[in-house]
């Protein structure tokens, strides 16, 4: 049986980190007609400051149910996000980044899927994006259909007929493009937070890969940019 909201909206889980786009994603389930359910992974990252804006974006969006979900990444490292390991601050490059984190988004959609399948959901929102982005290899559409399939392989459900959807609105946007969806749908981005390494003073720092993705995005959209930077990003 579906998971229903009180009006008799189906469900739909969604992965929100507090970031831009993972609320852009919320905004867009709710939008489409879906009660939401939000999950949020507390990995220990070094922003977590983002954790608050989670929360933050979950009561404005009006979520039925929100998890934080404890999971220590520290204990595996590989990543500047998880470790003592500087955040580069040199630009957007081509070779995967230190603040890529192992199979971060296979973990997180896995995790999604446990909480969609438990309580009757079977559409499962995330904000990826394979535009304007760092390179990670788990932002593609080649592992969004991937995962897509292990979903219906690897659950009850989906073995018995009663598939999943795993939802990428954002997959083929720009961040321009998804900076615009944020304003059309009514959405406070200032409350979102995308800073990969924070500044004092709640400021995002404006030199990481995703403050200087963020800020082109809104300097190509045209629109005011909400974020407060320590550095204006160039």
């Amino acid at each position: 049986m579906r998971l229903s909201g009180q009006d008799g909206a189906r469900t739909a889980v969604v992965l929100l980190s507090g970031g831009l786009d993972s609320m852009v994603a919320a905004g867009l389930a709710r939008e489409a007609g879906f009660t939401v359910a939000a999950l949020t992974i507390d990995y220990n990252q070094r922003h977590a400051v983002e954790l608050e804006s989670a929360s933050r974006i979950a009561a404005a969006i009006g979520v039925s149910r929100h998890i934080v979900l404890p999971l220590d990444l520290t204990l595996f490292g590989g990543s500047s996000l998880t470790s003592g390991e500087a955040v580069p601050k040199g630009g957007v490059g081509e070779a995967i980044p230190s603040t890529y984190v192992p199979a971060r988004n296979t973990i997180f959609l896995s995790l999604a899927l446990g909480f969609a399948e438990a309580s009757g959901a079977r559409d499962l929102f995330i904000g990826v994006n394979a535009l304007d982005y760092s390179g990670y290899p788990d932002c593609r559409p080649e592992f969004v259909a991937a995962f897509q399939s292990l979903a219906d392989l690897a659950t009850k459900a989906g073995v018995e007929g009663d598939r999943f959807t795993i939802h990428t609105p954002l997959l083929a946007m720009t961040k321009a493009d998804i900076a615009r969806e944020a304003d059309r749908l009514g959405l406070d981005a200032g409350m979102s937070w995308s800073c990969y390494d924070p500044a004092p003073g709640g400021l995002h720092c404006g030199l990481c890969d995703s403050c200087r993705l963020r800020a082109k995005g809104y300097a190509e959209a045209d629109l005011p940019d909400p974020t407060r930077y320590a550095d204006m990003p160039r």
